[in-house]
């Protein structure tokens, strides 16, 4: 039997805003991809193909207690580190860098699920370890050595802004369950020379070139600069009511790298200007601001934890993508979720909505 209560609780404002997004991104992978050469599928089918599917699998996750997630959280784990290494064994390489695990029907991409893994990992081991003072760096041991594993694994891939998501939201669960400022104080102290030994030891060549051309793009205008320049004329040249659909320059005479992809939301500024921008963070912003809510109005602590975890996944990859494609930030190769093409990013963020629609709708329970 199912629980009506389940049925009268189901959070339509969530997947409404959601599907909204999902929408106006498919409607842009068509302007983005309207000037390619298409052999097979197009680009906006496939997407709307795996919008279907991610809908389905939003149902099915959210159809579950969340708290059964608790307890397969080391195996899930446990598996998607074996996933990461057969990426560096056996993986398909793409632009230079090893990322996807070849499947014969469709590719995966191990490190987009690991998000959604790491939220599930760490939300058990902070449901089970209380502190009342804040997390000391003692406390913090275990979970940064899980941190850790992973995050080295898809670095070597190399894939630096995925890695810097999963630590980012990482951290941000930790901040929700409470830091000691001793352990910030002690994380910045530490942090400095971690970045200079990083740089001089851990970055590749063409990753230290993108923070260079973050900091000056013109020293290599028609090189490793030329991204971000053209992203920022795009941008720029919208204007405030935009250029009007698939009528973008950037786009359609093809300045644009990487346009229904990492580069999506410049496609969009320039043909929809800043009243279509504008819209586009209005409805990031809700269903962050509503994500929190579910936190907030959730009665138990794992599931508090989750719906931080996945709004904190939501909150960091808009803004890491905005902030990139409009100069803000080095480019790190982060989509724009629900908006930009790829059936991965489009899997894990709907794993995240369903999660968050098992917790919306369980509130009445614990």
């Amino acid at each position: 039997m199912i629980d009506r209560r389940l049925v009268t609780n189901f959070d339509w404002t969530l997947v409404g805003l959601a599907v909204s997004i999902c929408l106006l991104g498919i409607i842009n992978i068509y302007s983005a991809s309207y000037s390619y050469r298409m052999v097979g599928v197009p680009f906006y089918i496939k997407q709307l193909n795996w919008l279907s599917f991610g809908l389905l699998l939003s149902l099915l996750v959210a159809s579950i207690d969340y708290h059964i997630l608790e307890d397969f959280s080391y195996w899930l784990y446990g598996f998607l580190i074996l996933l990461l290494v057969a990426v560096l064994l056996v993986g398909r390489t793409s632009l230079g860098a090893t990322r996807w695990l070849n499947l014969g029907v469709f590719s995966i991409q191990p490190s987009e699920l690991m998000k959604i893994v790491i939220i599930i990992t760490f939300a058990r081991f902070f449901n089970n370890y209380h502190v009342h003072d804040g997390l000391s760096v003692r406390d913090l041991a275990f979970p940064l050595l899980l941190l850790a594993v992973p995050a080295a694994l898809i670095m070597k891939q190399p894939d630096l802004g995925t890695a810097i998501l999963v630590i980012l939201i990482a951290l941000s669960m930790a901040f929700f369950v409470g830091l000691r400022w001793s352990t910030i104080a002690t994380f910045v102290l530490v942090t400095i020379p971690l970045v200079w030994v990083g740089w001089a030891h851990l970055l590749k060549p063409y990753q230290k070139s993108r923070v260079l051309n973050f900091i000056d793009p013109e020293r290599a205008r028609l090189g490793s600069g030329y991204h971000i320049i053209q992203s920022k004329i795009a941008v720029g040249s919208g204007g405030f009511w935009g250029k009007g659909y698939i009528k973008g320059t950037q786009s359609q005479l093809r300045f644009l790298p990487e346009q229904h992809t990492d580069f999506a939301f410049s496609v969009f500024a320039e043909e929809w200007g800043f009243i279509g921008v504008l819209v586009l963070i209005a409805l990031y912003f809700s269903l962050v601001v509503w994500g929190l809510g579910i936190a907030r109005r959730c009665n138990d602590r794992l599931g508090g934890l989750l719906a931080v975890g996945v709004t904190a996944m939501l909150f960091w990859h808009t803004i890491i993508n905005i902030g990139m494609v409009i100069g803000l930030f080095p480019v790190v190769g982060v989509p724009l979720p629900f908006f930009s093409y790829g059936g991965t990013s489009m899997i894990t963020s709907m794993v995240g909505i369903g999660i968050l629609q098992s917790i919306s709708m369980r509130r009445f329970m614990f």
